[in-house]
């Protein structure tokens, strides 16, 4: 097992597989490092992989306090991993709470960052919706600490953005099931109570947004409807952005749709290798009550 150590004494489990230009890859609120594994089977083949279990998530240590967790330490905590295995600048490719780290440590650490991959954020961002989705989240750590995680996994995995999962890959969405329900109960609570309660709004980090020059990649699901509006506003905003949308696609879409996800991310990283990244000199108009593109 190899281990890397935060400088608050946490234990993260990581894995480093291939060799190449790095790509360090983050998992989801209700995945693992494992979630991972068609993307790193296909791109280890050309570049060296880095995946980890957040804190929180075993094998990597779940510190009993909600206050040990939080969306800055999510970001350190992929900087523990980097700086451990030597790596001085990484692909950073997150999706959902893993893709709300990418963007953090892109706008606060951008030297350490080749290209930005933000996939499936922006549930519960927009301003209007901020109480409803910090309520949502002080349930949810309820119902794991009552309840016990195959209940809450049972509940959680039918989300209304998971069920195209499970409609085109019944098998794969059964497996993400049985991952979800064998997590920690206390490890994903206070992810939720730590990093997910306070973390900012995409809205409110828009002034940093429009300074970021990062080859950055925004990639949805259509069926995940409460992603493409944050979507569409973080596309408008950081001037070095482009968007991609896998069709007949949910929230997991590493896993509901790997090889197009793949092919996405493949064609991307090899542009912003490339040294050609296009930079726009201007922010695309949005509409200031929705946040989609005008």
């Amino acid at each position: 097992m190899t281990i890397a150590t935060t400088d608050d004494g946490v234990h993260l489990h990581y894995e480093v597989t291939g060799s190449g230009t790095p790509i360090v890859f983050i998992h989801e609120f209700a995945a693992t490092s494992r979630s991972w594994e068609a993307q790193v089977r296909h791109f280890s083949r050309w570049y060296t992989c880095i995946t980890f279990n957040a804190r929180g998530y075993p094998p990597s240590q779940v510190p009993a306090e909600a206050t040990s967790y939080s969306q800055q330490r999510a970001v350190l905590d992929v900087i523990t991993v980097l700086d451990h295995i030597g790596v001085d600048k990484a692909h950073v490719v997150g999706h959902s709470m893993g893709g709300f780290a990418a963007l953090h440590l892109g706008l606060d650490y951008p030297e350490r960052a080749r290209s930005l991959c933000i996939a499936g954020v922006g549930y519960g961002a927009e301003p209007a919706k901020q109480e409803v989705f910090k309520r949502e989240t002080q349930n949810t750590a309820a119902m794991l600490l009552e309840q016990g995680i195959e209940a809450f996994a049972m509940k959680y995995s039918r989300g209304p953005t998971r069920l195209s999962f499970e409609r085109n890959d019944p098998r794969g969405y059964a497996e993400f099931q049985k991952t979800l329900a064998a997590q920690s109960a206390l490890g994903l609570a206070n992810t939720q109570l730590g990093v997910q309660l306070h973390r900012p709004s995409l809205y409110a980090l828009k002034d940093k947004m429009a300074q970021l020059t990062l080859p950055t990649l925004i990639l949805n699901g259509d069926e995940d409807s409460p992603c493409l509006g944050p979507a569409l506003m973080m596309k408008a905003t950081i001037r070095s952005a482009v968007m991609s949308v896998i069709p007949n696609c949910g929230h997991t879409i590493n896993l509901e749709a790997p090889d197009e996800f793949n092919r996405i991310l493949g064609s991307f990283i090899t542009q912003a290798d490339s040294g050609r990244w296009p930079i726009r000199s201007y922010a695309l108009a949005t509409d200031t009550v929705t946040g989609m593109a005008s």
